[in-house]
């Protein structure tokens, strides 16, 4: 490539952060992805973005990127400047990476031939920054548009996956203007699902993941604060009932003749925690168990159903999908994640290391085949 450093070595740029309340997560996974990359393959930048939008030269510094004393790391923290900005030309004739500061000259970064979004949730993983890849004709890790659009709504998830014939639980969604024009009608469509559904419900931000902003609500009483709650992160509330059974993980990576299925992953109870939220997957570190104690058949079940789920979205590169074996043996899809989490404790590179990738070679292969896929349409 014209854009290679004079080693030919491809130059990856790996962009975490963001404005969305993973914030902190998204700089987890990019410790651990930077630890990850070949350095032997790639060169690489790292591009942080602060909660407030700004793009900042940071530091390669992985070992500063994790959880220290129950305390998230973030953005702002390893910046090399408090107002420096790095640009990212939108022109698909020059991927020339510039880095300007009040009253110095902009300086040029060189050129970027591939970038590794490790963004998670809203202005990340929901399409905008895969929109401005497209305009920019940078190759990018990841789906594309639509699909982490769709990935990221689990309202239009949902919607897409039922259009499939896939299976999804009972929900309900309350949208903005629902709530604004009249809270008490709100509110009693969701009293109104949980007289058909029962209690508990879940109710939770439609676009956001790392279980933030979920709560479990047993009864009337506990519904105004889980809806505020909720809201905080997304004006777009969903609500789900209760499924009863065993959550079930599975990863889906695309290879040269298609997307292929890992060994899945039970998330067991979790003792301490009312059910799989925040503190259970990032401060207590909850263990799944790798590969799942599933039958031949059910394994085999789950694995179609995630590569479904994977077509069903127009999904490119990875997902992890996420079920519900229900009680009565029928597999329920919850959710994807199109970018999901690539923490030393994260599902996805664990059910893949199981399945006989490794996790540099995950990244490679990621990498890989995003600088081999065009932007555009395709």
């Amino acid at each position: 490539m014209s854009s290679q450093t004079s080693s030919h070595k491809p130059r990856v740029a790996v962009v975490f952060g963001g404005r969305s309340s993973e914030h902190a997560i998204s700089v987890l996974t990019a410790g651990a992805v930077l630890r990850a990359i070949d350095r032997d393959k790639y060169d690489v930048l790292p591009i942080g973005i602060t909660t407030d939008g700004r793009w900042a030269l940071t530091a390669d510094d992985p070992e500063r990127m994790a959880i220290a004393d129950r305390r998230l790391p973030s953005v702002a923290e390893l910046a090399e400047s408090a107002e420096g900005g790095v640009v990212l030309p939108v022109d698909p004739t020059n991927r020339e990476v510039v880095y300007t500061e009040p009253g110095s000259v902009p300086k040029a970064l060189g050129e970027v031939d591939v970038v590794f979004p490790v963004l998670h949730g809203p202005y990340g993983e929901d399409g905008t920054l895969q929109g401005l890849l497209e305009l920019s004709g940078v190759p990018y890790v990841g789906s594309g548009v639509l699909a982490s659009a769709v990935g990221q709504d689990k309202d239009y998830m949902k919607r897409v996956f039922t259009s499939f014939g896939l299976p999804v639980g009972p929900y309900e969604v309350i949208r903005p203007r629902e709530w604004d024009n009249d809270p008490a009608a709100a509110r009693k469509k969701i009293v109104d699902f949980a007289a058909e559904h029962g209690w508990p419900l879940f109710v939770k931000p439609a676009r956001a993941g790392s279980s933030i902003g979920i709560s479990k609500v047993d009864d009337l009483g506990g519904l105004d604060e889980a809806i505020e709650e909720a809201r905080r992160h997304d004006p777009k509330i969903l609500v789900e009932a209760l499924l009863r059974g065993r959550e079930i993980e599975c990863g889906v990576l695309e290879f040269a003749d298609g997307p292929r299925a890992s060994v899945p992953a039970e998330i067991p109870p979790v003792s301490a925690h009312d059910f799989y939220d925040f503190d259970a997957k990032y401060i207590d570190s909850a263990a799944g168990i790798v590969p799942a104690p599933l039958s031949a058949e059910e394994t085999a079940a789950v694995q179609e159903l995630a590569v479904a789920a994977f077509e069903a979205a127009s999904c490119e590169g990875l997902v992890r999908a996420d079920f519900f074996l229900q009680d009565n043996g029928e597999f329920v899809i919850n959710e994807i994640n199109t970018l999901p989490g690539f923490t030393p404790i994260s599902m996805y590179p664990r059910m893949w290391q199981e399945s006989g990738v490794s996790y540099p070679e995950l990244i490679d292969r990621l990498l890989q085949a995003a600088l081999e896929r065009s932007t555009g349409l395709r």
